[in-house]
């Protein structure tokens, strides 16, 4: 079955000559509702592909910007957020189709066409960030928001404050020592 929406996103490597070439795409709801993926659900973007063709591979620069429609977690209200990346991948040309790196795949030389609509899609996805804020929220986001203003119990200390140990020539108070500390010492002994 032929998808209309994703076939638009398909570029014709095998007549392109071996030089520089430039292609222009464009996106809205329907590339994002075509994928069958719930992280992003409207948005809209355009895209500048810039192939460098050669004898032995494809070097392809993707610049993306656009804006996706995210809900905050905070308040669970619909906001822009806006995408503007820079990408690349490099094609190899060889025998068959394999992944070789997150940049650098191999594909089978006699390749006729590369629909680069996954590619698009995941490029956008790698800019939406792990905590979804509506904008109005970003001037209070501390690096450590999620621990700001608690007090705590202080669990276990290195010993750092010099007035809490004795000093050398002090003696220790028998009776103080922790019970336990106090079976580990006659270990010792």
């Amino acid at each position: 079955m032929k998808n209309k929406v994703l076939d638009k996103y398909k570029i014709d490597i095998f007549k392109l000559e071996n030089k520089l070439h430039t292609f222009e795409f464009e996106g809205g709801n329907e590339f994002f509702a075509e994928l069958e993926q719930e992280l992003v659900e409207k948005g809209q973007f355009k895209a500048t592909i810039t192939l460098d063709k050669s004898e032995t591979m494809i070097q392809m620069k993707y610049h993306i910007v656009g804006n996706v429609e995210l809900t905050c977690d905070r308040s669970l209200e619909l906001f822009d957020f806006p995408i503007d990346t820079v990408e690349k991948l490099i094609l190899k040309f060889g025998d068959h189709n394999e992944e070789l790196s997150d940049e650098l795949y191999l594909i089978d030389r006699n390749t006729q066409q590369l629909n680069i609509a996954h590619d698009l899609f995941e490029f956008i996805g790698l800019e939406i960030p792990m905590k979804k804020l509506h904008p109005r929220f970003l001037g209070d986001v501390d690096e450590d928001d999620d621990f700001e203003d608690e007090e705590g119990i202080l669990v276990y200390s290195t010993g750092g404050d010099e007035d809490d140990e004795p000093a050398d020539d002090e003696p220790i108070d028998e009776d103080s020592i922790d019970p336990r500390w106090a079976a580990l010492k006659n270990l010792k002994k």
